[in-house]
């Protein structure tokens, strides 16, 4: 594909060549794949350029390779843990809101909304161009869902922890970046359900056998898999039930495309590969969260259960501070009490720690009732972490910092946090389903990861 198209991969992240260990289809280093380096201007030659053809066409190479160099170190520093930067673009009185729900529906599905022009985003105009031309050329080709009696259904349902899931199963399908033509295709999904499997009682194991005899029937039925070992496929999968029904299959995890809830190293996610599914509870119980910082009296706020080693030392320390809200019990869900939710209307800061299969859909929550996310675990691939910086919305904390996490919370400036709530609000709309799709949701910015990816295949 075209690497100029590409936007930056998340910092720290290194995509070397990735040889296939069973051919030699291997994804390899793109420009711009490489860093998060922002729209930064590049440096100044300290001479002026010579007017000769020959000279200026010199002069013009070497300013080239100088600015690429810079931009290249530039995007090797690692980004701060906690420091939020206020820029003289980011006034609060200059912020210009993006697109808001109010117009999803004046939209045609798959059209291009109001462009990005927030500093949320790493490249905001390079972004826009090549959002513009995925939503023009990207085509998905969907595989037949086999027997429709068992299991190669869109999941059961859009609501609850697997929502997400459920909601990608029926975009794609109302969606105009399906094809019903392969050769068309810039990537092939794969459509199985491990949660509508999970749901019929069947054993992990049995999961497993499931998933491979499917996928080998469409490695036997068709050609696609075997030109590019599964390269361009991808499959969606939310929660832990995914996971471990494909975790046994090397041959899939590490050669196809997994779009899944747990972006945690620890369950083999590899990121320049792979995509991170936002986890999102919809419906949400309550509005979402905007110009309420007034409201927000209570410094932070956490409940849940203690099934991680942060989560245990988080209560530990914490649970009986009197300015951080933190609870070693999960308040309730239930739509009578809104218990949970309207704590989050009440907070400046919701703490996002890592669970045992980092699949809380916390972030999501924490996002749509407007309360700014601090992130707290080692290792941990943000949503649309290609597309956004998270530095300008959300807290990243390292999980050391835990012992320390008052006084971080309390050494941001008033100013700091409402440009942090306020750049929180505009990317809200990236964190929202909808059926069907409206342009820029939760559905398009997972396309536009897949798209990313297509681009640095090599077949």
């Amino acid at each position: 594909g075209d690497a100029a198209n590409l936007c930056a991969l998340p910092a720290g992240i290194r995509i070397g060549e990735l040889r296939r260990t069973t051919g030699e289809i291997r994804r390899e280093d793109a420009p711009g794949m490489a860093g998060k380096a922002g729209p930064a201007a590049g440096p100044q030659l300290p001479f002026p350029l010579p007017c000769s053809p020959r000279r200026s066409l010199l002069a013009l190479a070497l300013l080239t390779l100088v600015t690429l160099t810079f931009v290249s170190l530039r995007s090797l520093r690692p980004p701060p843990h906690y420091s939020t930067v206020i820029s003289s673009a980011d006034d609060p009185a200059k912020v210009v809101p993006g697109p808001t729900d109010d117009d999803d529906d004046d939209v045609p599905t798959g059209g291009v909304r109001s462009p990005p022009s927030s500093q949320v985003y790493h490249l905001p105009e390079l972004f826009r161009k090549n959002y513009e031309e995925m939503v023009r050329s990207f085509k998905v080709f969907v595989y037949p869902d086999g027997d429709p009696e068992t299991y190669y259904q869109t999941p059961r349902k859009l609501t609850g922890k697997y929502a997400s899931e459920g909601y990608f199963f029926q975009n794609i399908r109302e969606s105009s970046f399906r094809t019903d033509d392969p050769d068309k295709a810039d990537l092939f999904f794969i459509p199985i359900s491990c949660h509508k499997i999970r749901g019929k009682g069947i054993s992990y194991e049995n999961m497993t056998i499931i998933v491979r005899d499917y996928v080998d029937s469409l490695m036997a039925k068709y050609p696609y898999w075997n030109r590019t070992l599964g390269a361009d496929h991808f499959f969606v999968t939310c929660h832990d039930v995914g996971v471990r029904a494909t975790e046994g299959l090397h041959f899939l995890v590490k050669n196809a495309i997994r779009v899944v809830c747990s972006p945690s190293y620890d369950v083999g996610f590899i990121p320049h590969k792979d995509v991170a599914l936002p986890q999102v509870l919809q419906p949400f119980a309550l509005p979402a969260g905007g110009n309420d910082i007034e409201n927000r009296t209570i410094l932070g706020f956490w409940a849940g259960h203690r099934n991680s080693k942060i989560r245990v030392i988080l209560a530990r320390v914490w649970e009986n501070d009197t300015e951080l809200a933190i609870s070693n019990n999960r308040i309730s869900r239930a739509i009578g009490e809104l218990v949970y939710q309207k704590q989050f209307y009440r907070t400046k800061f919701c703490i996002c720690p890592g669970g045992s299969q980092v699949n809380s859909a916390r972030i999501a929550d924490s996002i749509h009732y407007g309360c700014v996310p601090v992130i707290l675990s080692n290792y941990y691939d943000l949503p649309f972490n290609d597309i956004l910086d998270w530095r300008k919305f959300s807290l990243i904390l390292k999980e050391s910092d835990v012992y320390n996490l008052k006084s971080i919370l309390k050494s941001i400036s008033d100013e700091e946090f409402i440009m942090l709530h306020r750049r929180l609000v505009e990317i809200q709309k990236h964190f929202k389903w909808h059926s069907p799709p409206v342009p820029y949701d939760a559905f398009h910015m997972v396309m536009y990861d897949l798209w990313l990816r297509h681009h640095v295949i090599k077949y």
